[in-house]
C-alpha cells in the first residue's frame, strides 16, 4: 500500500529540551557510522511529542542521524505505526478490526467511529479532537473487541461502551483501561470454571492497567519529562573504547588449498600426466594406438619414464614433512583425556544410561579408552572439545547432550529420567 506524506504540513519542527536529550543518549547506543539505527525510536519519539509524524520531523531526524532525507521517509512510510496524517488532538481511536474482533462486533465498534467521529479513517473529527482508524490484530483476542486509544488497551467493548469513552474523552476526563465489563484479566467472561480456589484477594485491576492508571499518560502527548533519563549504555556505547578482540585477524585471505597442499598436488600430478601424453620426448615418435580406441591408451616406455621423472609434489606448503598426509599438518582440537586399556576389573559401566550415548557410540567410546562414568565425569571443557573431534559422525553430541553432568550423577549414585527408562527397557531392545 502506498503511503503520502500529508498534503498540508506545519513550516518546522523541533524536540522539546528533554526529548532532544533523550533523542540524543539514543544515538549513543550505536558505533560510528551506525547511528542510523536508532531511526525507529527517534521517529517514534517524534509521533508521540506531535502525534504524527510531520515531513520537518521526518527531515529533522534525518539531519540529527546524517541520513538522506529520503532514507527516512522509506521508513517512516514503510511501517504503519507511523502516523503520515493529522491525528486527533485528544485521541486515535485504533479499532482491531482482525478475525476474534471481528466476529465478536468490531463491525459495530467501527460504525460509532463512524458515527461519533468522521465517516472514513484517518479523517479528524469536526472540533479536531478525535480521529479513527481500523488495524491489524492487537494481540488481545481473549477479549475481543478491543481498540487501543492512546497508549492503552480498551478490551471488551460494546458499541454502547466506546461511545461513552469518547465522550469521556472529549469532556476531558481518561476512562479506566482494561477489560470493560468487569473482567479482572481474559479469564472465561463467563466467571472462573477452575482453580477457583486461587481467586481471591487479587487487587482491583491487572498489572498493565494500575500502571496505566498509575502513570495517567493514556493520550498525553510525551515531552521527555515523565521520567527521568537513564542512559546505562553510555559506558560502553559509541564513545566507549571497544576491547581488543581475541581474534587473530590475518594480513590476508587464508588459502585452505594451499595449506593442505592436496589439491594442488592434484593439480600438479595431473598437469604433468597430460603434458607427458600430449607430447612424447624429444627424438623419439609417438605410436599409433592399436586396436579399438578404449578409454585411455596405455602410455609409452619412454613417455612413463618421463613421467615417472615429473617432480614429485609434496603437501609441505604448510611447514609439514614432505611425506606427511595432509590432515597431519593440522593442530588436534583440545586435549586428550586419560584413557584405559581396558575396563576396570572386567566390567564396563553401562554407558548406555548416558542420554545420546546409543549401542554404536558406547562401542566408540570403548575404543577410545572410555569406559566407566567417572572417567567421562572428569572431563575438562578442553578433553570434552577432543572427545567430540573424534566422534565420528557425532561431532559436538558430548558437549550438546552434557555427558559430562549426566556422568557426574551417574559416577555419585545418582540416577536421571533417561537412565530410569532405559533400565526399565523403555529405550534399547
Amino acid at each position: 500500500m502506498l503511503r503520502r506524506l500529508h498534503h498540508e504540513q506545519p513550516e518546522s519542527f523541533a524536540f522539546t529540551p528533554a526529548n532532544q536529550a533523550w533523542a540524543e543518549a539514543q544515538i549513543t547506543k550505536y558505533p560510528e557510522g551506525r547511528q542510523a539505527s536508532a531511526i525507529i525510536p527517534l521517529l517514534w519519539r517524534a509521533q508521540e511529542q506531535e502525534g504524527w509524524l510531520t515531513r520537518p520531523a521526518i527531515e529533522g531526524v534525518a539531519d540529527m542521524l546524517g541520513m538522506a532525507y529520503m532514507r527516512a521517509v522509506e521508513v517512516a512510510s514503510f511501517y504503519f505505526m507511523f502516523q503520515l496524517h493529522p491525528v486527533g488532538s485528544v485521541a486515535n481511536i485504533q479499532v482491531c478490526g482482525t478475525t476474534s474482533c471481528m466476529i465478536c462486533g468490531a463491525e459495530d465498534l467501527v460504525a460509532v467511529c463512524r458515527e461519533k467521529i468522521a465517516d472514513k479513517p484517518h479523517t479528524l473529527s469536526a472540533d479536531g479532537k478525535f480521529s479513527w482508524e481500523e488495524v491489524e490484530c492487537l494481540g488481545a483476542c481473549a477479549n475481543a473487541p478491543m481498540a487501543q486509544i492512546g497508549k492503552d488497551y480498551y478490551e471488551d467493548l460494546s458499541a454502547r461502551r466506546l461511545g461513552e469513552i469518547i465522550d469521556e474523552l472529549a469532556a476531558g476526563k481518561v476512562p479506566t483501561p482494561g477489560p470493560q465489563t468487569g473482567r479482572f484479566a481474559s479469564e472465561p467472561a463467563s466467571g472462573l470454571t477452575s482453580l477457583k480456589e486461587f481467586d481471591s484477594g487479587h487487587k482491583q485491576y491487572n498489572a498493565s492497567v494500575q500502571l496505566a492508571t498509575d502513570l495517567g499518560e493514556t493520550i498525553k502527548r510525551i515531552d521527555g519529562t515523565e521520567v527521568p533519563l537513564l542512559a546505562p549504555w553510555r559506558d560502553k556505547g559509541a564513545s566507549h573504547q571497544p576491547a581488543k578482540p581475541n581474534v587473530k585477524v590475518l594480513d590476508a585471505p587464508l588459502d585452505i588449498v594451499k595449506e593442505t597442499g592436496r589439491i594442488d598436488a592434484d593439480k600438479a600430478a595431473k598437469g604433468d600426466a597430460a603434458k607427458s601424453k600430449a607430447k612424447p620426448d624429444e627424438g623419439t615418435v609417438a605410436k599409433a594406438p592399436k586396436g579399438e580406441p578404449g578409454p585411455e591408451n596405455a602410455p609409452t616406455a619412454k613417455t612413463s619414464d618421463a613421467s615417472s621423472k615429473a617432480p614429485q609434489v609434496k603437501g609441505d606448503t604448510a611447514g609439514a614433512p614432505g611425506d606427511a598426509k595432509p590432515a597431519d599438518t593440522q593442530a588436534e582440537t583440545g586435549k586428550k583425556p586419560e584413557v584405559l586399556d581396558k575396563a576396570r576389573g572386567g566390567k564396563p559401566d553401562n554407558l548406555k544410561l548416558i542420554k545420546g550415548v546409543g549401542p554404536k557410540l558406547e562401542k566408540l567410546l570403548h575404543s577410545l579408552g572410555f569406559f566407566h562414568f567417572d572417567q567421562i565425569a572428569a572431563w575438562t571443557p578442553e578433553e570434552r572439545a577432543w572427545v567430540d573431534e573424534k566422534l565420528e559422525g557425532f561431532k559436538g553430541r558430548a558437549s550438546r547432550d552434557d555427558w559430562t553432568g549426566q556422568a557426574k550423577t551417574l559416577a555419585s549414585g545418582g540416577t536421571t529420567d533417561f537412565a530410569k527408562r532405559v533400565k526399565k527397557g523403555d529405550v534399547y531392545d
